[in-house]
């Protein structure tokens, strides 16, 4: 009998084993980088690329932006899985920063505190920059949310794409632009849930839905757990949510031009 229970525990322990490395293999693969054009990630013409441990940047070859986006990562994913949405929004002419997240994922809040360090020193690392849009894709818009309302004081707009944030604090009194993107497929932050929160945005908060849209596609990653599957392609949601920033950006931008802006 005590051999039995034995074996069985070790049965128990192997097979606990083969599905936690199965497990962790699945979640690896579901957040690797999938489908980005080299192109995207390449130095041309029109813009230079920087990359360092904090961000990456996307930095039109033409000088003189008032305005420049800075773009929080969603947890696991890499910032290179934004190049596509991004790269344009540079191409336009405008610069733009990609927050990495400590360790993807950012499990810990001193992690967390990090990554909102980081991009504090980005602006201040930048001080030609009078206008900053503050965004983030997922838990990356809870990142934003959190800057924007907190420590990036010189926030000039902020958008949100496929988050539930805020939940926990009301930005509802938040004298800036704000947009927030959501997409009816999105499993993850469902439509339900995002605009549950509703209330504790401004109430001028411009609300954009990508229908047919899922959580993931707001990148290029693999499939995420939970997510429902997208009815529109990748390329038409990004395109929906590209058309929100360079909106708000540009708007951020021609109000810092207008006479007596600070």
């Amino acid at each position: 009998m005590a051999r039995r229970r034995s074996a069985a525990l070790r049965w128990i322990r192997r097979a606990f084993l083969v599905w936690a490395a199965a497990s962790s293999l699945w979640l690896a693969n579901s957040y690797r980088t999938q489908g980005v054009d080299s192109h995207d990630l390449r130095a041309d013409a029109r813009v230079a690329l920087r990359e360092d441990a904090a961000t990456l940047a996307f930095q039109p070859a033409a000088p003189g932006a008032a305005a420049a986006l800075l773009f929080f990562c969603g947890s696991g994913v890499a910032a290179q899985a934004y190049a596509p949405l991004l790269r344009p929004v540079a191409e336009a002419g405008f610069p733009v920063y990609v927050v990495k997240l400590p360790y993807r994922f950012a499990p810990l809040e001193s992690h967390r505190l990090e990554a909102l360090a980081r991009a504090a020193r980005t602006m201040a690392a930048h001080p030609d920059i009078t206008r900053w849009v503050v965004a983030g894709h997922s838990q990356g818009g809870a990142l934003a949310a959190r800057f924007a309302s907190g420590e990036g004081a010189g926030a000039a707009a902020l958008v949100l794409i496929g988050t539930t944030h805020p939940k926990a604090r009301s930005l509802a009194a938040l004298p800036i632009p704000v947009a927030k993107i959501y997409a009816t497929n999105d499993e993850v932050a469902p439509p339900s849930r995002v605009l549950a929160n509703k209330a504790l945005l401004p109430p001028q908060t411009e609300w954009v839905e990508v229908v047919g849209g899922n959580h993931a596609q707001f990148g290029h990653y693999g499939r995420q757990l939970g997510d429902g599957a997208a009815s529109i392609t990748r390329e038409a949601q990004q395109e929906q949510a590209r058309a929100v920033l360079l909106r708000v950006l540009q708007g951020v931008q021609a109000a810092a031009r207008r006479p007596g802006a600070t």
